[in-house]
């Protein structure tokens, strides 16, 4: 019996096997089409933070089925915030 009770029958400690998996994670996002954006992933604790700002709401959503793809089962906060710059509705009256 193996004194490192701890770790999984892959050998690797959790606490690794999380880093690898916000590694992979982060590697993923970089690697797809949103890439350019401002989304950071950091290990704080037990949990995922993940924080970020997105010019819509589809890469918002995407973002965060490839968050909860990767860190499954893992607790994960994400404060991930939609930019959109869309021009306005109506002319802006100038007095």
């Amino acid at each position: 019996m193996s004194s490192r009770g701890a770790e999984p029958a892959g050998g690797v400690p959790p606490a690794q096997s999380r880093e690898y998996r916000v590694a992979h994670l982060q590697d993923r996002l970089a690697a797809g089409e949103l890439g350019e954006l401002g989304v950071r992933i950091e290990v704080r604790g037990e949990a995922v933070l993940v924080t970020g700002t997105v010019p819509s709401a589809p890469a918002r959503e995407e973002v965060l089925r490839v968050v909860h793809e990767e860190l499954a089962g893992l607790p994960v906060h994400c404060d991930v915030v939609v930019n959109e710059t869309s021009s306005p509705d109506q002319a802006e009256e100038l007095t």
